[in-house]
This record gives structure tokens, C-alpha cells and sequence, in this order.
């Protein structure tokens, strides 16, 4: 089948054909250079190699994520990312000959944005396109059928933004979006080691700390900066606990919209969520004690995905194979690319 299903993320772009499974896994961003007269972007380099150039990128260059809080913020950057990533998808070229795609969307994406979207993919060479919500897509890829008559509930937290959606028989029944995430997780993990250990990281650092949390093996993490006070290279030695009780502020931010979401469902619905409990998926989920702190605000049972990072780009690509899932849940937003 010449098709995939593309989750397009704030942090990281994941690729997944129906059959062969995921075919690519890279970081959302892109090094350009911009022309000084005309403004215009010339890319240079995306996911791995760009990444890299986080934070020490030369004179003329800069590093820039073509989509913030998962939607698009410059569709020019968009279009040439997505322009990079498609020979990368396909391992015979007749298969990146306009290929077909559906890609997953937040699920509070207001029309406009999903216009952008369609737009930029259909620009770069995709044929036909169609969207799908992402939490929809991760609960398919974590094997919940979303047309079946009982309630489910799914939290998605990525790089830009947490969604936490009920969902019932192809319908949504309650929704909510905060843009609160895992970018947020890096900067909370930031600012605490400027302001308790007066250490200066670069995003890169402040993100591998706050990354590491998630191994069952550490005790104890180390920081590499600049000093605050004298301008010299230091080495801070960190608890697990201290950089868990750093990003608690914006774990308890999603802990609310998911409160607020089961405020929002209906009574049978709720009984369903008690007896069968939340999923959780995105990168930000895998962090240690995430599933605790809801489990002990709740009292229901978590269910961590088996592959919180891939699983949306799997339901995507299952969706592929399963168009009664996209016409219950996108019908008004299919678009044929010209």
C-alpha cells in the first residue's frame, strides 16, 4: 500500500507505514539560513542533524520547529520540512511518488489550522490527505476500538500541548487541550536549576535531565552548566525527586484539564472510565510517577501505552486500512491535494 500515517508533532515527526511498521522517528526542527533582503527561509538541514545544532548554531543560521503546540506556525518552514521527510519514507522510489497520508491533528485544532496543515503537506507532494485526531489515532494504535458503544478516555501528552478526550462509539464526548506539555517540562527543569543551583544549561541539557527521570535506573542525575555567579563550568549532582517536584506545577496543570474533561462526561460514561481507567500516550508520559500522580488524584487506573511515541503515527497508518474510523471522525476535513 502506498500510504502512511504521519504524526506530525511539536518535538518529534513519526512516520509508520501500514505493513512495514515505523520507517521514520526524527526531531521536528530544521536548521535555515534567511536571506537578509528577501526574508526567505533556504533549509538547511532537518531532524537529527538540525537538532544537533540546537543552541550552537553559527552566525546566519538559526534552528526553528516548523509547528508549535502541534499545528503549524510557519507554513513556509512546514512545507520544506515536510518536503525533507518525504524521500526519507519511503525505501523505493516509486513509493514517494505523491503517496497517500493520514496525518494526525490535535483534536482542539481550530479549522484554520488544519487548512495549514493540509495545505503544506499537499504542497510538499503528498496526494491525498486526510486528518485524523491524534488522540483517536493513539487510542487505535494502542488497540481500543473507537467505534465500539463504550466510553473510553486517552491522555496525550506531547511536546506542545496535552489533550485529554473522552470518546464513545465514533463520537467525542468530552474534550479538553492545554497547552502544557513536555516543552513546558523542559523550561519548568530550567528555570530550577538557574534558580536553586545558579547553574545556566542550554535547551539540549535541560532536556536530557529532565528525559533521564523516565529511566528506572537513576537515582541521581548530573548537570552540566555555567555558573551563575562566576561565569565558570560546574557540575550539579541532582535527585530524581528534586527534578520531579520541579515539573510537579505542570503535571498539575494536566491533572486539572483532565478533571475538568470528566466533569464534562456523562454519568455512564464515568462509570466506564472507573472500571476500565485512562490511557496515556506522548513522549511527556514516560516520565517516573506520571501514571502515580493520576492514579492517587483519581483513584482509577492508569494505562501506559506500551509505545507512548509511536503509537499515534501506528494509528494513523492503521486508519489506512480502517476508513470507517476516518469517516466517523473526519468527515469534514478531507482534502485532495492538487
Amino acid at each position: 500500500m502506498n500510504g502512511f500515517g504521519i504524526d506530525l508533532g511539536t518535538t518529534r515527526t513519526v512516520v509508520c507505514h501500514p505493513r512495514h511498521g515505523i520507517v521514520l522517528d526524527v526531531p521536528s526542527v530544521m536548521v535555515v539560513r534567511t536571506d537578509t533582503r528577501t526574508k526567505r527561509l533556504t533549509p538547511l538541514l532537518a531532524g537529527h542533524d538540525a537538532r544537533a545544532l540546537i543552541g550552537r548554531c553559527p552566525v546566519g543560521l538559526a534552528t526553528t520547529r516548523p509547528l508549535r503546540d502541534g499545528v503549524i506556525v510557519d507554513l513556509e518552514a512546514a512545507r520544506a520540512f515536510i518536503v525533507r521527510i518525504v524521500p526519507q519514507m519511503a525505501e523505493h522510489r516509486w513509493q514517494r511518488i505523491r503517496p497517500r497520508a493520514v496525518i494526525s491533528v490535535p483534536a482542539g485544532s481550530t479549522a484554520l489550522e488544519r487548512r495549514a496543515l493540509l495545505e503544506a503537506a499537499g504542497e510538499a507532494g503528498i496526494r491525498r490527505i486526510r486528518l485524523v485526531p491524534a488522540p483517536i489515532a493513539g487510542a487505535l494504535g494502542c488497540g481500543i476500538n473507537p467505534l465500539e458503544p463504550r466510553a473510553h478516555m486517552v491522555v496525550d501528552v506531547g511536546g506542545g500541548t496535552a489533550e485529554i478526550t473522552g470518546f464513545c462509539f465514533g463520537g467525542i464526548l468530552a474534550h479538553r487541550s492545554c497547552r502544557v506539555a513536555g516543552d513546558e517540562m523542559t523550561i519548568a527543569v530550567d528555570r530550577y536549576l538557574r534558580s536553586e543551583h545558579h547553574l545556566i544549561v542550554g535547551e539540549l541539557t535541560a532536556e536530557s535531565v529532565k528525559c533521564d527521570i523516565a529511566s528506572e535506573w537513576n537515582s541521581s542525575l548530573v548537570a552540566q552548566g555555567l555558573d551563575s555567579c562566576t561565569g565558570g563550568l560546574r557540575l550539579v549532582t541532582l535527585s530524581v525527586a528534586e527534578v520531579v517536584d520541579a515539573i510537579r506545577p505542570t503535571v498539575d496543570t494536566i491533572i486539572a484539564a483532565l478533571a475538568s474533561c470528566l466533569d464534562d462526561l456523562p454519568p455512564q460514561a464515568v462509570n466506564d472510565i472507573l472500571q476500565e481507567g485512562v490511557w496515556t500516550f506522548g513522549g511527556a508520559t514516560r516520565l517516573r510517577g506520571f501514571d502515580k500522580l493520576i492514579e492517587d488524584a483519581f483513584g482509577f487506573p492508569v494505562r501506559p501505552a506500551e509505545r507512548p511515541t509511536t503509537c499515534v503515527a501506528e494509528g494513523a497508518a492503521a486508519c489506512l486500512l480502517h476508513g470507517e474510523v476516518l469517516d466517523a471522525f473526519d468527515a469534514d476535513v478531507v482534502a485532495e491535494a492538487v
